[in-house]
């Protein structure tokens, strides 16, 4: 398995665990198609959440997959989820309770820690 596809697989396994701790019930979808993760059960109110692995403080929002041709590369759709879970390699975790449609990155800021 490529190294990218663990840190993502690690990050989601982390995801999943931290918003258990938070009393929250989490949902994996059965297809790798979606915008999005999990789905977490905030108070009744299902949030489509994208999680992130990132070694940096700019975390990269693009999603990149091959085919045929190579490499694709597309910007987060309007609506496509509803947070952003990001596991930083220093173990830290940031939520961000947004869409970052269109953006091609964004910066971790400890206002966003949890």
């Amino acid at each position: 398995m490529r190294t990218t596809q663990r840190k993502g697989d690690i990050a989601v396994a982390n995801a999943v665990a931290r918003f258990t701790e938070m009393e929250m019930d989490v949902s994996i979808p059965l297809t790798e198609s979606a915008a999005y993760d999990i789905v977490v059960d905030d108070n009744g109110k299902m949030r489509r959440v994208q999680v992130r692995f990132s070694n940096s403080i700019d975390v990269e929002l693009r999603r990149i997959h091959s085919n045929s041709k190579g490499y694709v590369i597309n910007k987060t759709k309007h609506n496509a989820y509803d947070w952003l879970y990001v596991l930083h390699s220093s173990k830290k975790t940031y939520l961000f309770k947004k869409c970052f449609d269109g953006r091609r990155s964004i910066r971790l800021s400890d206002e966003y820690l949890i």
